[in-house]
């Protein structure tokens, strides 16, 4: 099937390698008539393969990351005759379980030390907790080799053990819907709007590696953003792109956000 001109066109030339592959998936779903499960994508990827599987009827998506809203999911290619099932996804749960009394979890140590142990980041979903406990979901044939090889996180000894879906961790969707008017979608731009602080502080956070997009470290503070792409700024929060809804008539870009604020 390949990627037309009139595809790629539309999208960052830095998409393209994922172009490439969510082609392939298609392709593959295509000419061996079965489902094709990916790796766990993020929100900006799942549209871009979703805009790929719409212009080929014959073929649909499912995705599941393990609970309603979460971040990273994995998505299933399937031809009409398939009906998706839940264990299709091969989804596994992990519980962190560590000296509680003793000791306390961050975020950052948990992906570090679970991205230490020599794995990818697309064979990860979410990582959840309730403030005690943490859990991740992850490939169901990875999730041994996670058991065996991290066994620290930080200085806190730790054991992973396999839990079922019923016992996920309650997870908050915290993030607030904002309305706004913007000059434009650079990354600077957006981050001082919605954070209130100057353009000044926005861009230096920017550029002294404190800003992630779409889970990778960004340091381009004239970098568009696109719809779906999720940015993490250290010691304030997050935002996602949810809609470009055109001008106002001051000629400005309206758009449609959520934002989770550090508290």
């Amino acid at each position: 099937m390949g990627l037309s001109e009139n595809v790629t066109q539309h999208f960052r030339s830095s998409e393209l390698p994922f172009l490439r592959q969510a082609s392939d998936w298609l392709e593959r779903a295509q000419t061996e008539y079965r489902p094709i499960l990916t790796d766990f994508l993020n929100a900006r990827e799942r549209y871009l393969l979703t805009t790929l599987v719409n212009r080929q009827p014959e073929i649909h998506i499912q995705t599941d990351g393990g609970y309603l809203h979460a971040e990273m999911q994995r998505a299933l290619l399937f031809p009409e005759y398939f009906t998706p099932k839940r264990s299709d996804f091969e989804l596994a749960l992990l519980e962190i379980n560590y000296p509680v009394k003793f000791a306390t979890l961050e975020h950052r140590q948990v992906l570090g030390s679970l991205m230490g142990s020599g794995i990818e980041r697309n064979v990860l979903g979410d990582i959840i907790t309730d403030g005690t406990r943490w859990q991740l979901i992850t490939k169901q044939e990875i999730a041994p080799y996670l058991q065996q090889m991290v066994t620290e996180m930080g200085r806190t000894k730790v054991k992973l053990e396999r839990r079922t879906f019923t016992e996920l961790l309650h997870v908050h969707d915290d993030f607030q819907s904002v309305h706004t008017t913007l000059p434009s979608l650079r990354i600077d731009v957006v981050i001082a709007t919605l954070f209130r602080i100057s353009r000044a502080v926005a861009k230096d956070l920017v550029t002294r590696g404190k800003v992630r997009l779409n889970w990778f470290t960004y340091d381009k503070p004239d970098y568009e953003l696109a719809l779906h792409d999720l940015v993490s700024v250290r010691g304030f929060g997050r935002i996602k792109l949810n809609e470009n809804d055109g001008f106002s008539k001051k000629g400005k870009i309206k758009a449609e956000f959520d934002v989770i604020k550090n508290k």
